[in-house]
Formats: C-alpha cells, structure tokens, sequence
C-alpha cells in the first residue's frame, strides 16, 4: 500500500494498493478529510477503474456502486436510495452513457420488483411490476407519445400470463376493459366506457368459442 497526500496539505487522503507484480489492484479516497474511506475505485489490473465505490452520505457506509466495462464504459450502478444498508435501486445504462433501464425494489425485501425501461431518447416506454414480492412479474404498462399511459396489463391468477387489459387515453380515461375469465391467453369479455368513466357497454363470449355471445348496453 502506498500513501499519498495528494493536496500537499500534511494529511493523507489516498492511499494506492498494488499487487506484488506492481499492477494497481485499487485506490481508497478520503475525500473530505475525516479519516473515513468515500470512494474506492477498483482496477485489478486495468488501467482504469472497472468499479467505483462510492459514500454518498458520508457517514462511514459505502452505499453506491458503479460498475464500468474494461474500457470505461458505465454499464450499471447499484445505489443504497434509502440509507438503509440496502441496495435497492439499479441503473442499467446503455449507449451515449443514457439510462436504458431502472430497476427498484419498493418492499426492501432484496428483490427488485419494479423495472423501468426507457427509450433512446430517455423517454419511459413500459414497467414491469411484481406487486406481490415472489419474483414474478404480474403487471405491465405501456407508455405512449410524452409518457402517457396507453395500456396496463394484470395477471389475477399468478400464471405469469396477463388475462386483463386495461386502454386508457391521456393516461387517466380508461376506455376499454377486456378479460381473460378462462385463463387460456384470449380475452372473452370486453367493456367499453364512456367519456364520462360509465361502463356503457359489456360484450361476452360465453362459450369461448371466439364469437360474441352476449352484448349488453347501458340503459
């Protein structure tokens, strides 16, 4: 290990750790000068960093990870959001360094369980939920121009499959509303609403056979 005051003010605040072959193997930072570690950037012999360590809060806790390719390129970064000694947020990056996909775990159970993808513009483009915390997806959105919700997605009977679907305009105005009652991957029952939210119409298919059977409309 080899100490360094890189400021020249008396005080130490790296200090450079390296194989006996004399690759650099890792630097540690103290950064504000209170004698705890706040960055510690790996390179196991590259010659730059392929991890970066971070102590965002200072309090002594390394709580965010960044994690770079052989060439430097920022390919995800894990963070503690919370401080809780939990990493439950991860940023996946993809090209011109632009975050490609968000992933977050809301229950702090250790899982993510909400997963964020965005396009190459930055814009939000669908979420993936698993609402009930057993590692699988159960909820679906897509988003449309400016981020509006157009279409969410629901899987009621825990198959991994959605069996209802929910359109929207302008995010809030649910339109339409199909289901999947039999749970063999089409819809058999389809309600329309008004303007207003008011169920106006209700169109089933009794037998599954594809063909409506029964339409029923409001009074």
């Amino acid at each position: 290990m080899i100490p360094v005051d890189s400021d020249s003010d008396g005080k130490l605040d790296q200090w450079h750790h390296k194989s006996e072959g004399g690759q650099l193997l890792k630097i540690e930072y103290d950064k504000n000068g209170d004698k705890k570690i706040d960055q510690i950037d790996i390179f196991e012999g590259n010659a730059k960093p392929i991890r970066v360590e971070l102590d965002r809060n200072l309090d002594g806790t390394l709580d965010q990870v960044q994690h770079y390719s052989k060439d430097f390129i920022l390919e995800y970064v894990e963070k503690d959001s919370k401080y809780s000694g939990l990493m439950d947020w991860r940023e996946v990056y993809g090209p011109n360094n632009k975050v490609t996909r968000l992933e977050t775990d809301e229950n702090q159970n250790g899982k993510m369980d909400v997963f964020q993808y965005f396009s190459e513009e930055g814009y939000m483009e669908r979420v993936e939920y698993d609402t009930s915390h057993d590692g699988q997806i159960d909820r679906w959105e897509t988003f449309g121009a400016n981020e509006a919700l157009k279409l969410a997605s629901f899987d009621a009977n825990q198959d991994g499959n959605p069996d209802q679907w929910q359109y929207f305009k302008n995010s809030t105005q649910l339109q339409k509303v199909t289901h999947d009652t039999n749970f063999d991957g089409k819809p058999n029952r389809w309600e329309y609403f008004d303007d207003s939210g008011k169920l106006e119409r209700v169109e089933i298919d009794d037998n599954y056979d594809g063909k409506l059977d029964i339409i029923k409309r409001r009074p």
